[in-house]
């Protein structure tokens, strides 16, 4: 299928994207997914409870437990390290790769498959969301591999065969509702219909294994739900109706962003490919125009786009909510790279290195944005590395298009992508120069020689994510709510009101707070004995005298 020098090259990128892939995983926690999901794993371990998820000890329903069940037993393994609150995030990378080169290869080539596999690894979105604590990297997995499934089943042969992929597709759906919800359904539920609506044939529903596949859905997803309702009588309204309709359909959760929110983001999500998208996706429905029965690659390319629009309408928006569409994007890139002429390829790689030289004048200009010394210091520090990373990508594009100009397709695709992996690895150094920002692992630092069982711990008009991770210990609140409301319902004990404070840092025992500076200087302004151990532009810890 390839020669034996592109063989070697697409070694090379596997050995690459697995180095760089470990590298990032042992970097400080990122505020505030990493910190947050990390420690609740981290608070499932240490209380023992697997049922009610909680952080800084409060109840916390804003999720399925999945991710934290996976993350509690890599901590109980392997202790609270980095590596191992972000190893199942790297491993459902990793899967949703294989499943997509496996699925890409029987419904089309091998060729495809591996194809597809590149693509996805080259995706930097994709390749750097692998190595951060979130739950949509779970649910890309799950909900990959539903559609996955479903797209198996309707090319088999054999009645067996087909019935064990789409009850393998009802498992895969539970355990992405067991990630983040009814999503879960919604994005695998919808693609199918519209797949199905695109080609006048709706007998793929009949074809689904209904009784069997619900009894198999509901034996996986069911009993947790049955179980924390039992548990905590509030769950289900909180859940269903604040955590699903309220955050579709309203922005009381303040990410409400503009309906195009979401494009720059799949455009440098796809970086090197991005010139080579509108190619792939015409070639890909075109591709199956005389198809009379399945058509994989308008399943993936509906699939795909109704993941961005259904988020774009959706009055609350995080970067990481599209991160499921990338799968079915590399399948369709897949088909072309495969399939596509050489050098009509080389045509659309040409502007790469003027994207990577955009991206250099933009880590360039880092520091300038700095809103104090602080910050400039650490853009300061990150950018020799971000510019490394432009570099690596304007060169491996450069390359790309020169040897895809001389029909060697699998040089260039294995050259570019190893460029951008080699640019994500540059990335990852840069946020390390950052995480002073981003971390409270510093904090965290100078806290731990001064904690005693006894010492009291407060978080005043400020929450870090991160630290409780560091530093093994729950927070008293002060001053602060935020999603903390439903947990503090039933434990209004944790928090106390501003006011309340200076008394309560002056009672006998050591104590511990972090707070922002105004918060800082006003208790000062009110003669609050206070010594600071550690102060930054965003947050002081100070120990009482």
């Amino acid at each position: 299928m390839t020669p034996r020098a592109a063989r070697l090259a697409l070694a090379i990128l596997a050995i690459l994207a697995i180095a760089v892939g470990i590298d990032n995983l042992d970097r400080p926690l990122a505020n505030p997914d990493e910190g947050r999901y990390s420690e609740i794993a981290r608070e499932m371990v240490a209380g023992g409870d697997w049922v009610t998820p909680r952080l800084n000890g409060l109840k916390y329903f804003e999720k399925p437990p999945l991710q934290y069940w996976a993350g509690a037993a890599a901590l109980a393994a392997f202790g609270d390290l980095e590596f191992a609150a972000r190893l199942y995030t790297w491993l459902a990378g990793l899967a949703t790769i294989l499943v997509v080169g496996y699925t890409a290869a029987r419904v089309g080539s091998r060729a495809e498959g591996l194809a597809a596999m590149v693509a996805l690894v080259a995706s930097p979105y994709f390749f750097a969301l692998s190595g951060v604590v979130t739950l949509d990297m779970g649910l890309t997995l799950w909900t990959t591999a539903t559609f996955c499934a479903w797209m198996n089943a309707e090319i088999v042969p054999w009645e067996r065969a087909r019935r064990r992929w789409m009850l393998a597709a009802w498992a895969a759906m539970a355990l992405a509702v067991l990630s983040k919800g009814l999503v879960g359904i919604v994005l695998p539920a919808a693609g199918l219909a519209l797949a199905c609506a695109a080609r006048r044939d709706f007998t793929p529903f009949a074809r689904l294994e209904w009784t069997r596949g619900l009894a198999v859905f509901a034996a996986i997803a069911a009993p947790w739900f049955v179980a924390v309702s039992l548990v905590n009588p509030e769950f289900a309204g909180f859940f269903f109706v604040h955590e699903h309709f309220n955050r579709f359909l309203t922005t009381a959760h303040g990410r409400h962003e503009p309906w195009w929110y979401f494009l720059p983001i799949l455009g440098a999500g796809v970086l090197p490919w991005l010139f080579a998208l509108p190619a792939a996706i015409g070639h890909a429905w075109r591709s199956e125009d005389l198809a009379t029965g399945a058509r994989p690659m308008r399943f993936a390319l509906l699939f795909s786009a109704f993941v961005v629009v259904f988020f774009s309408l959706s009055g609350s928006k995080l970067p990481t909510y599209i991160l499921p569409a990338f799968p079915a994007i590399a399948m369709v890139l897949g088909r072309y790279l495969a399939q596509a002429e050489p050098r009509r390829i080389a045509t659309r790689l040409w502007p790469v290195p003027l994207a990577a030289l955009a991206l250099a004048f933009l880590a360039w200009r880092m520091p300038d944005g700095a809103r104090d010394a602080w910050m400039r210091s650490m853009f300061a520090d990150a950018r020799p590395w971000a510019l490394a990373g432009a570099a690596t990508l304007a060169v491996a594009g450069v390359a790309a298009a020169l040897l895809a100009r001389r029909a060697r397709r699998w040089h260039a695709i294995a050259l570019l992508a190893i460029g951008s992996v080699a640019m994500v690895g540059c990335v990852g150094r840069a946020y390390d120069a950052m995480s002073p920002r981003q971390s409270g692992l510093e904090v965290a630092l100078k806290m731990r020689p001064l904690l005693s069982p006894r010492t009291r711990l407060y978080s005043v008009a400020h929450y870090d994510q991160t630290v409780p991770f560091y530093v093994g210990r729950t927070f008293t609140l002060v001053g602060h709510v935020d999603e903390f409301a439903a947990g503090l319902a039933s434990q209004p004990e944790r928090h106390l009101e501003l006011a309340a404070f200076p008394a309560e840092w002056q009672r006998p025992g050591d104590a511990l707070a972090i707070m922002n500076p105004d918060k800082y200087e006003a208790f000062r302004a009110q003669g609050l004995p206070m010594r600071v151990i550690h102060q930054d532009p965003r947050r002081i810890l100070v120990r009482k005298p």
